[in-house]
């Protein structure tokens, strides 16, 4: 056996090597190995093995080993990158999926290397604060239960450097993990109502939902603690047939899956993202619901939509949407003195031949309805989320003023048929009758 075959070259052709110089005995040379043999051996081909032979059979370095191409597949992705870690941004899954839309068509892994090849650009981190309190037990409910619902906010940036808050309403099932999550532009009640039949529709009623001590769901407690009910969140749960229990005060553990799902939706979904307004955000957190869904949760035990499906089609009641849940999805307006409602910030315009001080207002995507009290439309709105006031026709064009008699009408004139030919007071002169009286 020759030890120094093993050194410098791979370990198939060092066997090679050992092999046939067990077989040859004294008559082995390195210059004179047959090369067809020794490539049958190896599966080498012979140039290669050629190569070889010309350098001692010793396996050197490829002279371009070291070198980087100029240009690779995060050839123009980098500046994204290096800005979304600059924000701290250093998630591999949010910075994939930003660059996927602007055309990337890499792999995640070349996004995972690059980030931890330049971690320095990611700010350094705030102290934490080591953990306090004693161990407790997780909170679990079956598969029929319990959904779990509330508010997270988000600082909004403006072109023109103005900033405002925007609500970020969560929910998700306790049992699987299936989620919904929607934009307003406040946490106001009619928004909470809207944010909850929206998600019903999406994901069913179940039997109660988990929620904290919110000013638009419960007033306070009486004095044997129990939950004394907003008036018009009252009404609501009778309307939709579900029940509501209350977490305990400073204690955010009960309802933990809705608040790390508000902590992922900022750190994931809202992660170097820009819109146009909130229908655009609402059709991407839609999207971003559905994908997220599909996906295979740990912690669930499989995909949330499969096992959501599976369990919940027997368990949970479907909504329906009657008059009274609808008239919800139109919250009260009142006409202003030159016949506008205000919805979102914008203002549009009501038809002067609606006379009543209130009105139903209803965005569906970009299509703003308004109502009569009574649910019947008077008008749409194409929303073009323009400063400027949008106007309806009809809207400035009021009824003209009617005289009506103010005692009884005695006077009587007749009226003749004017469909048939008429026989007026010169139809005596007429010469067509004298042609007729002369035959």
């Amino acid at each position: 056996m020759i030890e120094s075959f093993g050194n410098d070259l791979p370990e198939i052709i060092a066997q090679a090597l050992n092999e046939m110089k067990s077989l040859q005995g004294s008559d082995f040379s390195l210059e004179n190995v047959n090369l067809a043999e020794l490539s049958r051996r190896t599966g080498y081909t012979r140039a290669r093995l050629r190569r070889l032979k010309a350098n001692g059979f010793r396996n050197l370095p490829d002279s371009r080993t070291g070198r980087k191409s100029e240009t690779t597949v995060l050839s123009g992705f980098t500046a994204t990158l290096d800005g979304f870690l600059k924000q701290g941004i250093s998630n591999s899954a949010v910075c994939y999926s930003r660059i996927r839309e602007k055309g990337y068509t890499g792999s995640r892994s070349t996004v995972r290397d690059y980030i931890s090849k330049h971690k320095d650009l990611i700010p350094a981190p705030r102290a934490t604060v080591a953990p306090q309190g004693n161990r407790g037990r997780r909170y679990s409910t079956g598969p029929e239960e319990c959904y779990q619902m509330d508010w997270g906010f988000v600082k909004v940036l403006c072109h023109d450097g103005r900033t405002y808050k925007l609500a970020c309403f969560a929910m998700i099932c306790h049992h699987c993990g299936f989620r919904y999550v929607e934009f307003f532009p406040n946490a106001k009640q009619e928004n909470l109502f809207i944010g909850m039949i929206h998600a019903f529709s999406y994901m069913g009623v179940p039997e109660y939902v988990l929620t904290d001590n919110m000013k638009s769901v419960v007033k306070g407690r009486d004095s044997e603690g129990k939950p004394i009910w907003n008036g018009d969140y009252g009404i609501f749960m009778k309307a939709i047939g579900f029940n509501t229990k209350l977490c305990k005060a400073r204690h955010p553990y009960t309802k933990g899956k809705v608040e790390r799902l508000i902590q992922f939706v900022k750190g994931n979904f809202l992660a170097g993202r820009t819109f146009w307004n909130v229908t655009d955000m609402n059709e991407a957190a839609l999207s971003w619901c559905d994908d997220q869904n599909r996906l295979c949760h740990r912690e669930a035990g499989g995909i949330p939509e499969a096992i959501h499906t599976d369990k919940y089609c027997d368990h949970t009641a479907a909504l329906v949407e009657n008059d009274e849940v609808r008239k919800y999805l139109c919250p009260l307006r009142k006409v202003s003195f030159d016949g506008f409602v205000s919805l979102e910030g914008r203002r549009f315009g009501v038809p002067a031949s609606h006379t009543a001080r209130f009105v139903r207002v209803c965005r569906d995507g970009k299509v703003l309805s308004i109502y009569s009290e009574d649910m019947v439309l008077l008008v749409t709105h194409e929303v073009t989320w323009s400063k400027h006031d949008s106007y309806c026709d009809g809207q400035f064009q009021l009824p003209q003023p009617e005289e009506f008699p103010t005692a009884p009408v005695r006077t009587v004139v007749r009226q003749l048929d004017d469909s048939g030919e008429r026989d007026d007071a010169f139809a005596s002169f007429s010469f067509m009758k004298e042609e007729l009286w002369n035959e």
